[in-house]
């Protein structure tokens, strides 16, 4: 882990947070100035790193700029669910402003670049801007919205189906940070890690995973996804946008 701060700024760190929080609220000149003047401490960490363990009492939250992220939890048995993805522009540990002890843990997926905003900086801000904080609250309640789509994935759909909702949903909040090139997108996780998220186990998401090559829904190499039928992977992940609420208006 190594801190940044001097070699980037604030504007180039913010800047993935302000287009998605426009994608999902109403910012005005005045709200985009008051973030992107937020302090903020870079830092840069490896694959598989711990940013906030479970249990720890955090005092300042997390923007992601670079990288992939994932929350998790790990029964005592050592088994772990993967709970969410989280790509540039989001603050994953944003509960952490008011929920004081971290009940889960969040670690680096891929290389990331991270900036740290001080939990006195944000609350501040969101004193002092209470559009800000209407709209970091709409932003709480988008995360418990796709953890109630994920509940529903892991709980109610068969393997093949859960996997094509994942990889329709990180597509879908790609686009909005203009991460998504023609079919090809990153998605960073191993065949373990897929199989963490789906609630299956490595061999499991291992067939899985042959069984959407065979069938030429997807192609899958070196930490990116291919979308071949667009149509087939639509029907097979039963898909429907609205918990993302990526319109202000919904």
């Amino acid at each position: 882990m190594q801190s940044w701060s001097s070699a980037l700024t604030n504007e180039s760190i913010t800047n993935a947070l302000i287009t998605r929080l426009r994608t999902i609220s109403a910012l005005d000149d005045h709200d985009v100035h008051a973030v992107r003047f937020l302090p903020i401490v870079v830092k840069y960490y490896q694959p598989g790193q711990a940013i906030v363990r479970d249990g720890e009492r955090p005092a300042e939250c997390c923007l992601i700029s670079k990288g992939f992220c994932v929350r998790s939890k790990t029964t005592s048995s050592g088994r772990r669910q993967i709970l969410s993805i989280h790509i540039p522009g989001e603050v994953p540990d944003l509960q952490s402003l008011h929920l004081h002890v971290l009940d889960h843990d969040l670690t680096t997926l891929t290389e990331c670049t991270l900036g740290f905003i001080s939990h006195v900086s944000l609350r501040e801000v969101t004193r002092r801007r209470p559009n800000i904080a209407e709209i970091f609250w709409r932003d709480t309640l988008i995360d418990a919205a796709l953890f109630r789509d994920w509940i529903v994935n892991v709980g109610q759909r068969p393997a093949p189906s859960r996997l094509a909702h994942i990889i329709v949903e990180l597509r879908e909040r790609l686009k909005v940070i203009g991460q998504v090139q023609g079919a090809w997108f990153e998605m960073p996780l191993t065949q373990e890690q897929l199989g963490e998220a789906m609630g299956i186990t490595p061999v499991h998401a291992n067939r899985t995973v042959k069984q959407l090559r065979d069938d030429k829904v997807v192609e899958f190499r070196r930490g990116s996804v291919r979308v071949i039928d667009e149509q087939k992977l639509l029907e097979l992940a039963d898909f429907d946008g609205l918990y993302l609420h990526q319109r202000p208006s919904l």
